[in-house]
């Protein structure tokens, strides 16, 4: 445990560092480590290796844990992408005179020392560290076991750099895999300023009734995407594809296909694809008797109550059949998480009434959940999704990861 409070406070002396450092600087070194990721793949993809040997394929976590020569690129790609983007810091946010001349402005400035306990994913390794350097923040990594090895190969690639380039590289630190290190790491109060949990409702539950430090709480994505009345098949069952497979142990990947029961006659064109990917649907009475036959009996089981308002990340889906969008808001409602929504329609009415009374923090019409990430938002990589309401909420970005404090200018004037 001392050891921890060692490291939480080299890490808080760290991030003064980064106060006096132009923006110009600190995008030198993401381009840099961007270099570096690609140069030393084989040495990335030799530690996540150790790490997959751990874990069986069919575990739905595998495929969020392996690095690909691909994907260690796209990371690159993504570390370029941050460095080519305007500062979120120094910003005037807001800024007017008073009658006694007192010049204010509200200022964007860094949150300090940035905790983010999350599971298998090493690429959020990179995407924190990306993230926190640009927008000023020195961050504290506490990675899951599972992905141990290759988590502590890309600390050690982001410590070369760092010190490549003059800097401390408790700028980045990875806390031990444990239990413990978790325990410290949520009352480090006065050396941490912000926590944000990645990962299972489990992890983010625990995070958020523990913790004695600021939390913002990125929460499962239960997501939900309800084919209307009026839907266009193709345009639907392209959609229900993407959402479903693209990636299916992502926090975006579609759950839950609410359908309108006047299109239970298309919903065996609607599922067919699925059927190729080798999708179970776990379907209620009326989409079981529409898919019975046309769908494969492997993969189609009746809908039990525990199937909605799961998250599966997994080749898994269920199916709820509505008389009206009445019922389909209110399914969401109750099985939601707040993440990622979709009505597909070609009716404006119905496409504005789900917009506007659907609480999540994206809400898509026509378009596949499966676009709720920061890279594709335009914003860079992301820091995660945030399903909470107050200071962020969607994905965070450089913006999200900021605060802002008051500046208050003056000649002398006294309060009377």
């Amino acid at each position: 445990m001392n050891d921890i409070m060692t490291t939480l406070g080299q890490v808080k002396e760290a991030s003064r560092q980064l106060l006096s450092l132009s923006d110009a600087a600190v995008s030198h070194v993401l381009r840099q480590l961007a270099d570096a990721a690609e140069q030393q793949t084989d040495g990335l993809l030799e530690a996540n290796r150790q790490d997959l040997e751990r874990m069986e394929p069919s575990n739905p976590k595998y495929d969020r844990l392996k690095l690909t020569a691909e994907r260690i690129h796209g990371i690159a790609e993504g570390i370029r992408q941050v460095a080519n983007l305007p500062s979120p810091l120094r910003k005037v946010l807001r800024g007017y005179e008073l009658p006694n001349g007192l010049k204010i402005e509200r200022v964007s400035v860094p949150f300090g020392v940035i905790g983010i306990i999350y599971e298998a994913r090493p690429n959020v390794s990179f995407d924190v560290a990306v993230l926190c350097l640009k927008s000023g923040n020195a961050c504290v990594l506490k990675g899951g076991s599972d992905a141990d090895c290759s988590n502590r190969a890309i600390v050690q690639l982001i410590h070369q750099v760092l010190q490549a380039n003059g800097l401390d590289p408790h700028l980045v630190e990875l806390l031990p895999a444990t239990h413990e290190a978790a325990e410290v790491l949520l009352h480090a109060e006065g050396l941490v300023d912000l926590i944000i949990p990645r990962g299972s409702s489990r992890l983010i539950r625990f995070v958020r009734q523990n913790a004695t430090i600021p939390v913002i709480e990125t929460g499962a994505g239960i997501c939900h995407t309800y084919f209307d009345e009026f839907a266009d098949l193709v345009k639907g069952r392209d959609i229900v594809l993407n959402a479903k497979t693209r990636r299916v142990s992502v926090c975006n990947a579609l759950d839950c296909l609410i359908l309108h029961a006047s299109r239970l006659a298309e919903l065996p064109q609607l599922c067919q694809p699925l059927a190729t990917k080798q999708v179970t649907i776990y379907a209620d009475a009326p989409a079981f008797a529409a898919l019975q036959g046309s769908y494969p009996d492997a993969l189609l089981r009746q809908a039990a109550p525990e199937d909605f308002g799961t998250e599966f990340l997994d080749y898994k889906m269920a199916i709820r059949t509505v008389a009206t969008i009445d019922e389909a808001l209110q399914h969401i409602r109750i099985n939601g998480s707040h993440h990622s929504e979709c009505i597909v329609t070609e009716h404006h009415a119905a496409a504005q009434r789900f917009v506007r009374e659907v609480d999540a923090a994206c809400v898509y019409v026509n378009a596949p959940t499966s676009f709720t990430d920061g890279g594709e938002f335009g914003l860079g990589a992301e820091i995660g999704i945030s399903t909470q309401k107050l200071h962020a909420r969607g994905p965070m970005a450089l913006e999200e990861i900021t605060t802002y404090k008051w500046v208050i200018e003056g000649d002398g004037q006294v309060r009377g």
